[in-house]
C-alpha cells in the first residue's frame, strides 16, 4: 500500500457514512454501481470534471450547468442547474443512469426519476481533500473503473498533500472573507462549513467569518470588524460584480483589503468544486495570499 493511499484509509468510512445520509435524501432505489454504463447524465462539476480525468467521457449523454470544465463538456446537452432539475429534461436524453453530487435537487425530481427506474447514485458532498479522493472513488465505481480511479486518487491525493504541506508553512495566517456576491451592494459572505471555507483553510488562510455556517448578508459594521487581508470571490457570479465594483463599496474600501486593493476573483469550479484540479486551486490561492514560493 502506498504511503499515500495509506493516509486516505479513513476516507472509506466517512465516504459510507456520508454515502448513506446521501442516498437516505434520495430514497431507496439509489445504486453504487450502474448495470449499464452507456448512456450517463453528470450532473455536478466535479462529478463531471472526474468522469473526464478517467478517460470515461464517451459514457456522458448530458450534463448539468455547473459542469463547465474541460471546456469540451460543455457540449453535451444541458439538464439544468444541479438544484433546479426539471424531470423532463433529464428523461429527455434517455439516460441509463444518473450520477448526482450530493444536495443535487429537488426532492420531487428526484422522485419522479425513481419512479421511471432510472438509476441514480448519488456522491457525497464534502469540503476537504479527503472528500475529492471519495469523490474519484466513488464515480470509478459507480462506472465500473475502479483500477483508473484508484491510480488517479492516487495522484490527485499526492497533489494535495504536497499543497497543503506548502501553504502550511506560512506562520501568519492571511485572514480572507469570500463573499458569494455583491449586487446592488448587498455582501453574501461565506461563514463555516462551505466550500468556500474549506478552499480558504487549505491553502493556509483564515477564514474571518465564523459566527455562523453558510451564507449571510454582511452588514458593513460586520465587514469593519472583520479586517480581512483579501476580499474573495467568483469570477462567474453572473450578477456583474467584479474586483473593481466590490472595491468602490465604502466598507471593503476600509479594510486592509479594500485598502491594497487585494480583492481575488477565481473560477468557481476551480476554486469551490472539490475536483481533481484542488491541488492546483490550493497553490494559487495560496500564492495569491502569500506570494508565489521560491523558485526550487
Amino acid at each position: 500500500m502506498s504511503v499515500i493511499s495509506a493516509r486516505f484509509m479513513r476516507v472509506g468510512a466517512v465516504a459510507a457514512l456520508a454515502w448513506s445520509l446521501a442516498t437516505g435524501i434520495a430514497g431507496a432505489d439509489t445504486v453504487e454501481r450502474f448495470a449499464d454504463t452507456s448512456r450517463i447524465v453528470s450532473v455536478g462539476g466535479p462529478l463531471t470534471e472526474i468522469i473526464y480525468a478517467l478517460g470515461a467521457e464517451k459514457m456522458l449523454v448530458a450534463r448539468d450547468q455547473t459542469s463547465t470544465y474541460p471546456a469540451e463538456s460543455k457540449a453535451l446537452p444541458d439538464v439544468g442547474y444541479m438544484r433546479q432539475l426539471a424531470p423532463e429534461g433529464v428523461l429527455s436524453v434517455n439516460p441509463t443512469g444518473i450520477l448526482l453530487i450530493q444536495g443535487s435537487g429537488p426532492q420531487d425530481t428526484l422522485e419522479v426519476l425513481k419512479k421511471a427506474s432510472v438509476p441514480m447514485v448519488i456522491v457525497p458532498e464534502d469540503y476537504t481533500g479527503e472528500s475529492v479522493i471519495a469523490k474519484i472513488e466513488a464515480v470509478g465505481k459507480a462506472l465500473g473503473l475502479e483500477d483508473k480511479a484508484r491510480a488517479l486518487a492516487d495522484s490527485v491525493a499526492s497533489d494535495i498533500q504536497a499543497a497543503e504541506k506548502a501553504a502550511a508553512a506560512h506562520e501568519q495566517r492571511k485572514r480572507v472573507l469570500f463573499v458569494l456576491n455583491g449586487a446592488s451592494g448587498r455582501l453574501m459572505a461565506s461563514g463555516t462549513g462551505t466550500a468556500a471555507d474549506g478552499m480558504i483553510k487549505l491553502a493556509g488562510g483564515v477564514n474571518v467569518i465564523t459566527e455562523y455556517p453558510g451564507y449571510k448578508q454582511l452588514t458593513d459594521e460586520a465587514i469593519g470588524k472583520a479586517a480581512p487581508d483579501m476580499v474573495l470571490m467568483m469570477n462567474n457570479g453572473g450578477d456583474g460584480v467584479g474586483p473593481d465594483e466590490l472595491l468602490k463599496n465604502p466598507a471593503i474600501a476600509s479594510t486592509p483589503a479594500g485598502r491594497n486593493k487585494n480583492v481575488v476573483a477565481m473560477d468557481a469550479l476551480y476554486l469551490l468544486g472539490f475536483g481533481p484540479r484542488t491541488g492546483a486551486a490550493i497553490r494559487e490561492l495560496s500564492a495569491k495570499l502569500y506570494g508565489a514560493p521560491a523558485a526550487q
